[in-house]
Formats: structure tokens, sequence, C-alpha cells
């Protein structure tokens, strides 16, 4: 593996600054400012991937409900009956986990024992780990953000349908709607990472994806042995490869059609039963069931955020934040309106915001 490069010469316009929005059936308005990558004075545009951080939840709830649609999955069933392996809390052991609870984050998972595994690892072993378990609350009964979640759910889809999941995310949800995107650049064109927004910190140093500057570092997490090769990897029992929690490379454009599908109601992709049961609000905060993050989570669907506004108003979406990027996906079905939102350069401690009217 290639060591990323030196610190740059950092200036605050070098940050990426991009506000899209749409409608049902156009684009709006855009604004696009910063360098895309700084040393070859790359500007930023509409149509460059970035590393898209927890909107990459959304996309995975929606290709799980199109193989719920397709009755490959079953939001309800014990998980461990697709996996072939035993997924239990270890202080409630009776009660099952399942789809529905892992996508809304109601699973008793929690990040303590870490969500990043090698390409040989078991997540099994992983989540044997009493930290990985929330002690204190049995499945479906708390809500808290745990982006372990997602390589479970990656998993069950996996050992569910016979493929792996990026290659199930392509096909069930980029070709159908015609976006040009992939996990951990795996079903990507030869060549997209070369055009990536790459995520700097603060200091000017590379946080992810400089691919003109370290052509060969891995996309993975490396296989014990330190080989990055998916040949290694182990479909249903791994799970964490694509990093399905947050390893999304996709343009803001590419948002913006996913946006699209939403304010149209699936865009006959989902049925309208399936498509109802993602954005309904799985969980609503009530003062006592569930972290809110001091109000930062209000209501979730499957692996949908919802932003229940005082005057009626409700956003659908989700935001996304890691390797200074602070970004959203948001849309008012009600209104029809819809935007995205991405900020790149942002300290770890700054504010977290959804990114629903500006990004902090």
């Amino acid at each position: 593996m290639v060591a990323l490069s030196s610190p740059a010469s950092a200036q605050p316009d070098d940050n990426v600054r991009i506000e899209l929005k749409f409608a049902a059936d156009q684009l709006d308005r855009a604004k696009v400012s910063g360098l895309a990558h700084r040393s070859s004075m790359r500007e930023a545009t509409l149509d460059d991937p970035v590393r898209i951080a927890s909107i990459s939840k959304l996309a995975v709830g929606v290709a799980v409900m199109r193989l719920v649609d397709k009755a490959v999955l079953d939001l309800d069933r014990d998980v461990s009956l697709y996996l072939g392996w035993r997924l239990v809390h270890p202080q409630f052991p009776t009660q099952k986990i399942t789809l529905r609870l892992l996508l809304s984050h109601q699973s008793g998972l929690k990040d303590d024992a870490g969500y990043f595994i090698p390409l040989d690892a078991r997540l099994a072993d992983l989540l044997a780990k009493p930290e990985a378990w929330d002690a204190g609350h049995a499945p479906g009964a708390y809500f808290r953000y745990a982006n372990v979640n997602y390589p479970v759910i990656a998993a069950v889809m996996e050992a569910a349908s016979g493929r792996r999941f990026d290659r199930i995310m392509t096909e069930e949800l980029f070709d159908p709607l015609a976006i040009p995107a992939c996990y951990n650049w795996s079903g990507c064109k030869p060549g997209a990472a070369k055009d990536a927004i790459t995520l700097y910190n603060p200091d000017g140093s590379v946080a992810r994806d400089d691919w003109i500057g370290a052509p060969d570092q891995c996309a993975y997490v490396a296989a014990s042995n330190g080989a990055c090769d998916l040949e290694a990897y182990l479909p249903g029992q791994n799970g964490s490869a694509f990093s399905p929690q947050g390893g999304l490379r996709i343009s803001a454009g590419g948002l913006a059609r996913l946006g699209q599908m939403l304010l149209n109601g699936g865009d006959g992709l989902l049925t309208p039963e399936s498509f109802a049961e993602l954005i309904r609000a799985q969980w609503r905060f009530d003062g006592s069931n569930g972290d809110d993050d001091h109000g930062y989570f209000t209501a979730f669907g499957l692996g949908v955020q919802r932003i229940e506004k005082a005057d009626g108003q409700v956003w659908i979406g989700h935001p996304g934040e890691a390797y200074g990027l602070r970004a959203g996906l948001w849309v008012n079905r009600a209104s029809g309106e819809g935007v995205v939102r991405i900020s790149t350069g942002n300290a770890e401690d700054d504010p977290i915001g959804h990114c629903l009217d500006a990004c902090p």
C-alpha cells in the first residue's frame, strides 16, 4: 500500500462547496466551488464522485426493499436464518434480530467493537465481542445509531441472494436508475477514482481518495496478510469490505437522481407498499426510547432519516459526516422540493448538522 500524500498548502476557497436543488423531474439550480484535487488544481463539478459517508445507508435501504419486493428478503425474519450463523444479543438471547431492526438502528448493536474488518475476516467474530452490544436494551426496545448494523445487512443481502454486495447495489439500484456509483470503487467504471473529489483534513493533508497522488492504495480493509484482493472476501460472512455504512462513491448529480426517486414515490423501482415502508417512521423519539444525540435523531425509517418540523413539514433523506465531509440529501414530498449539499475540509470537532438548510 502507498502512503497518502503529504499535507498541501490549503486555502479556504480550496474546499468544495456544492448545493444542488431539484424537483421530481428537473434540476433547478446549482452552486459549485472549490478544488476536487488540489495539486492538479482540478475544479469540482456536479459529476465528480465523492465518498458520501452515511448517505450510503439510504441507498442500502432502497436496495433491501427491492429484494423484499422480489421475495428474496423478509424484513421481519430472524437474520440468523439467512446468515447461517447465529446473530444474537448476549443479554437477550431469545429476541430475534431482523432487517427491520438493523435498518432502523434498533438491533441492540453499537459501534464500540468497531465495524471495519479485514477482507478475510468474519463478522461473527467481531460481533462475539461483548462491547458490540448495548447491554441495557433488548432488540426492538431502543434506538442507538450504529454503523455496524450495515455490514450485517450487507452480509444478509449476500447470503440471501448469492451475490456480492457491490454487485447487488449495481444491479438493484444504480443500473435501474442510471446512476454511475459504487461502493469502495468496486463496480465504478475504470478510472473513475481519478475523477474523485479528494477529501482533505483542515491542515491540507489527505483524508481519503487521492487516487492521483497515490494510485496504488487499497480501497478496502486489506486481508490479514496485507493482500488487497477480493478473492479473499467472504460473501455472507464479512459484509464490511465495501463499507455499506459509508463507502458509497456518488456525485451530486447522482444523489439528486436518487432524491428524485424518493420524490416520485419509488419511481417504479419499488412497489408502493415497499416505498411506504421504507420512508415510514419505524422509530420516533418519545423522550426515553433511544439516544437522540441531543436532538439530532427524532425519527427514522429503513435507512431513511426523517426530519419532522414543528410546522408540519417532513424532510426525508440522510446526512453524511466523515473524513472532513459534511453532506445531506433531503426531499420534501409534500412540496416537491429536494436538495443535495456537500461541504469538505471540515474539522472533526466542527458542529454537526443535517446539511438541510445549510452545512455547518
